[in-house]
């Protein structure tokens, strides 16, 4: 082997993982062994979507998930054309809830989110419903005279076989009051978007662009994950740049949009990315896999 095709190995190595610029937060980054992914899809139930999992909850639901496959909305973005026609949950006393939608829109999901929107005491479900004619809306269902409703629903993006995939809820601003962060179009332009819940409206709050948290195909979902990075109380949000070949760490804190820093990565990031105390420091870290082979371990700090 040459002397520059030795260098250009070296330099390869080197890029393979390299800190991007920060806004008061520095990350050390450390290759590692992939990160095991959970089995969520535990006690499948009957109607449920093929390849859908199980959400489970502590409070008033204590199970949701996708039923009543069908073929009516031919998109594909999640790795086939069968989507949900309607939602299941199981209440903590036993029953069985469901909602059926009409024949215009589908959920456009795998996994419903459980989390108590309003601090209520009770969870709400958070989904993405796709209609056939304007593509997907991110939609808050819940429990209302004993059985299922949508209770609110953002705008659709506008266009059929255009859809969003959910981050999470938290209070991602500081305000005391909960925001749901999504990406739209997370494959082409994606746009990170905080929705709040007033009344039966989702109403946008902050939007910024650049971002992604899927693979076109992929049956993946988690690709985004919540930490407080700068340990100010805050929740923080690491999820990939468009190109998915960077990680970046973003907060909202003081109603305010700030880059709190990244890794840049030669290989787009393809995995779940799951959340972790390192065992050293006790801090967040984050943990998730490249398209090349690489797992990579990222934590705020040196």
């Amino acid at each position: 082997m040459n002397r520059s095709a030795i260098l250009w190995g070296f330099l390869l190595f080197k890029l393979a993982a390299v800190p991007a610029m920060a806004d008061g937060v520095q990350f050390s980054v450390t290759e590692v062994s992939p990160p095991p992914q959970p089995n969520t899809v535990a006690e499948p139930r009957s109607d449920m979507l093929p390849d859908g999992e199980v959400a489970y909850g502590e409070r008033n639901i204590t199970a949701a998930w996708l039923s009543g496959p069908t073929g009516r909305y031919r998109h594909g973005v999640l790795g086939d054309a069968v989507e949900a026609s309607g939602l299941s949950a199981q209440l903590a006393d036993g029953r069985i809830v469901s909602l059926e939608l009409g024949t215009t829109s589908v959920f456009e999901d795998r996994l419903v989110r459980l989390v108590d929107l309003n601090s209520d005491g009770t969870d709400e479900i958070l989904v993405v419903r796709s209609y056939l004619d304007t593509g997907a809306a991110l939609a808050v269902v819940g429990v209302r005279n004993d059985r299922l409703a949508i209770l609110a629903e953002a705008p659709a993006i506008g266009l059929p076989h255009r859809w969003l995939n959910p981050v999470g809820a938290a209070d991602f601003d500081g305000d005391g009051r909960t925001e749901i962060a999504i990406v739209r179009t997370p494959h082409i332009g994606g746009i990170l978007i905080l929705y709040r819940w007033e009344d039966d409206r989702l109403v946008e709050v902050y939007r910024e662009n650049g971002f992604s948290n899927h693979v076109m195909g992929s049956r993946e979902l988690g690709l985004s994950a919540i930490l407080d990075a700068n340990a100010d109380g805050i929740p923080d949000i690491a999820l990939p740049d468009a190109s998915r070949r960077n990680l970046r760490v973003v907060t909202f804190a003081q109603t305010r949009f700030r880059n709190l820093g990244g890794v840049r990565h030669p290989s787009p990031i393809v995995s779940k990315i799951q959340t972790s105390a390192d065992p050293t420091s006790g801090k967040p870290a984050v943990l998730y896999s490249l398209a090349d082979g690489t797992s990579w371990k990222v934590t705020p700090g040196r």
